[in-house]
């Protein structure tokens, strides 16, 4: 907690203060290009990696960067969704898993992956959470080595980002947005090894260098 104070401390002293007159535009109004939705871990920053100021992005987080299909689940991811796209009319929505998630781990078969967490019995939210994460399975590419922890792992990761952009499809804001062509969706994997970013390609149903879309644009 003193973390915490003293980065506040900071703030209020060394940060705000130049940051001002930006935050003065922003005090009653926002209006992000982007709607950023990414797993609550820690090592996630998306303000970080990609340099953003404040009013940028409007964010969500949530275990697993589950989205849950239209209906199956109303809370505050769905609420968020709406709300970004109906009245904050976002152009882009961003769906980004990352390396190393415990939340894809925990659904590996035991066989594989012996360490990953089992006992979610005391933990009946988060097991019914995690079964969102299930059709991911249909969309690993051909190949994958599924005794091979690791690989199977990351191609789960990626799998997964895939599942929920088509949760997201579901939400009526989006399917509507999408019709108009007034908005954009994307899936991102973030490696937080090597800091680099993935990015999904729809045609040709593979992950590539988020450079590669950079240089295209």
């Amino acid at each position: 907690m003193q973390r915490l104070l003293t980065g506040y401390s900071k703030f209020r002293r060394e940060v705000f203060p130049g940051l001002k007159d930006h935050f003065h535009l922003l005090a009653e109004l926002q209006k992000p290009d982007v709607l950023f939705i990414t797993c609550a871990d820690s090592r996630v920053v998306p303000n970080l990696i990609l340099q953003t100021e404040p009013g940028d992005m409007f964010l969500c987080r949530a275990i697993g960067n589950i989205v849950p299909p239209h209906g199956a689940m109303p809370g505050g991811i769905s609420a968020t969704i709406e709300y970004a796209v109906g009245v904050l009319h976002v152009q882009h929505i961003i769906v980004c898993g990352h390396s190393d998630c415990g939340a894809i781990r925990a659904v590996l078969p035991p066989a594989v992956n012996p360490g990953a967490p089992r006992d979610l019995a005391r933990l009946p939210l988060t097991a019914k959470w995690l079964g969102y994460i299930e059709p991911a399975w249909k969309y690993l590419p051909p190949g994958v080595d599924h005794a091979d922890t690791h690989t199977l792992h990351t191609a789960l990761i990626h799998a997964n980002v895939i599942a929920q952009l088509e949760n997201l499809r579901t939400h009526a804001e989006v399917a509507r947005a999408l019709a108009h062509n007034k908005l954009q969706v994307h899936g991102w994997y973030y490696d937080i090894l090597t800091g680099a970013v993935e990015a999904y390609d729809e045609q040709k149903r593979t992950f590539a260098p988020l450079e590669e879309s950079i240089e295209s644009v």
